[in-house]
């Protein structure tokens, strides 16, 4: 099992296609993908998206998590907030995806704080 991205050999595209496909499968509500490879050099897509409550929010984690590694072998090189369920992030090197409760995603607003970075629709592939 090895660390995601295109270091393994997934294109960030695809990569972010799969995983927002997995993260639709558990309802995640208002994904968007930032581009953010003219503003951080750490990663080319932040994936964000809300679930409606704690649980919801571990399920998309979950789905993800379990989706790419069965069906592509990767695995996040960092997950962080899965205990608390407020605030999951989940690093798979070329994209980062934010899982977020409402109130979280309204206090932290990623989108309006990297606002340079050209933000679309994200749809599952």
């Amino acid at each position: 099992m090895s660390a995601a991205g295109r270091r393994e050999g997934m294109d960030p595209q695809r990569l972010l296609g799969e995983i927002t496909r997995l993260a639709s499968e558990r309802k995640a509500i208002d994904a968007v993908a930032l581009d953010m490879r003219e503003v951080a050099g750490y990663t080319d897509w932040f994936l964000i998206c809300t679930g409606n409550s704690h649980r919801q929010v571990k399920a998309i984690h979950d789905a993800i998590l379990e989706g790419m590694k069965h069906e592509h072998g990767l695995l996040p090189r960092r997950v962080d907030g899965v205990a608390q369920g407020e605030w999951v992030l989940m690093d798979y090197l070329d994209v980062v995806v934010h899982i977020f409760t409402p109130r979280m995603r309204d206090y932290y607003r990623l989108e309006q704080l990297w606002g340079e970075a050209p933000a679309r629709a994200a749809e599952g592939g």
